[in-house]
């Protein structure tokens, strides 16, 4: 398929597959539930080999939450007096509060403005509102246009539903030689947004097709989930497998912007998942920007939730809330780039190839062993030339079979995929052999 063709291509080109395939779902009314979700998981099933769609009905108890009605939208509007039409839902998804329910009624001005929400600090933008578990109904605006409503009686029209329906999640599982399992999560809930939301699916649907195009030593499980119920959902149902399988995770956002990465730690930062986020940060992204638990905001929440306590962290750019798009319309396809997206994509797939490759590595001789003879170490000694093996001599002198790759890293400041290249080097020079899983593990 192509874009398993393109996923081979080291330019840019990734990055304009992962546009294309966000700019063909913004338009989409995705909410928690409906049929907008289940349009863009269709789409994502194009891109994300074996990504197979489930549905829970409205009503299943998912811990202490349950699973809403099913919410579907066909049209909405405010008539002005003179008879023009404002807020048209279907020029604009965010021109409704997410859930409101049907209405079809006049009110003057004043009534009126009880039901709108504007930014007056963003006065060109149309702000992002939701109302999933209170019924209420409500429209979005610019506060330009807001401002510019004179009195009069106003229709307000609103054909939606609330019924009894599903709530639909999409999931891939791609098995590997360890039934021990990388897990990807990314939302699909907010529409009309960009960063925040699309960039995190399109990114986790291409690692999917990359993952699934080779053998891979872990199982890889991806997961499409309505931010917050969704997860919440989707562990109630599978929560013993991910425990007993998961050994490192990472929830995907706001990855299309081109700020720098930002890193959101697990709850305690220790797990498998912090150590390799941290470890290919620090030479892919020198300007990195890392936050606790405490600055948590997506699906990280949910995942480290006291008992469940998955190995995971978040991933982002610039994080959720700290840029002035978020939860509006100006977060739209021009403040993506296909560059931002091809680079938060070649971020996860260094993750990936570093966790991939972390082992612990002992050395198989007494004392330092001689490099010079197997054509590591320079033949004639003169000042420095022991530097053009610094790399290979440090690597060396950590691996005793306590410290994996990422430690090992941390220690001489070499990029753990650079080390797993050095390794190989040393095991074909029967200098070094992979730890025995009884050694001792220092983290």
């Amino acid at each position: 398929m192509q874009f398993l063709q393109t996923l081979q291509d080291e330019s840019n080109d990734i990055g304009a597959s992962i546009y294309g395939l966000a700019s063909e779902l913004f338009p989409i009314n995705r909410s928690i539930t409906g049929d907008g979700v289940r349009e863009t998981l269709k789409i994502l099933k194009i891109v994300c080999p074996g990504l197979a769609v489930h549905e829970v009905p409205s009503g299943t108890k998912a811990f202490d939450w349950t699973v809403p009605k099913e919410w579907n939208v066909r049209e909405a509007f405010i008539e002005r007096p003179d008879g023009r039409r404002i807020a048209e839902f279907l020029k604009n998804n965010l021109h409704l509060v997410g859930y409101s329910t049907p209405v079809d009624c006049l009110m003057p001005l004043a009534e009126l403005q009880k039901y709108l929400h504007s930014l007056p600090h963003m006065p060109s933008a149309v702000p992002y509102v939701t109302s999933y578990y209170e019924e209420r109904f409500g429209f979005c605006l610019s506060h330009e246009e807001r401002a510019s409503l004179t009195e009069g009686e106003y229709r307000v029209y609103i054909d939606s539903e609330l019924k009894d329906g599903a709530l639909a999640y999409g999931e891939a599982v791609f098995p590997g030689e360890s039934d021990e399992e990388i897990f990807f999560s990314a939302y699909i809930c907010h529409p009309s947004m960009a960063n925040d939301n699309l960039s995190g699916p399109c990114i986790a649907a291409h690692v999917a097709a990359w993952v699934a195009d080779a053998p891979r030593r872990y199982s890889y499980r991806f997961v499409f989930v309505p931010e917050t119920i969704g997860s919440i959902t989707y562990m109630s149902r599978n929560l013993d497998a991910l425990k007993s399988r998961v050994i490192a995770g990472f929830n995907l956002s706001c990855l299309g912007d081109p700020g720098h990465f930002s890193y959101i730690a697990s709850r305690y930062a220790n797990t498998l998942a912090d150590r390799a986020a941290k470890s290919v940060l620090k030479f892919f992204d020198a300007n990195f920007k890392s936050f606790s638990f405490l600055c948590r905001g997506s699906d990280e929440r949910q995942y480290n939730a006291p008992g469940v306590d998955l190995p995971l962290c978040g991933l982002t750019r610039t994080r959720f809330g700290d840029f002035p798009q978020y939860h509006t319309s100006a977060d739209d396809m021009n403040f993506i780039t296909p560059d931002a997206l091809a680079g938060s994509f070649a971020l996860i797939r260094e993750i990936v190839e570093s966790l991939e490759a972390n082992r612990r590595y002992r050395v198989k001789t007494l004392c330092e062993p001689q490099l010079s003879p197997r054509g590591l170490y320079p033949s004639m000694g003169t000042r420095g030339s022991a530097w053009e093996a610094r790399s290979i001599m440090n690597f060396m002198a950590y691996c005793d079979g306590a410290n994996d790759l990422f430690r090992v890293s941390e220690i001489i400041g070499e990029p753990a995929l650079k080390l797993a290249d050095i390794a190989k080097i040393l095991i074909d020079a029967e200098l070094l052999e992979e730890a025995p899983a009884n050694d001792e593990v220092i983290l």
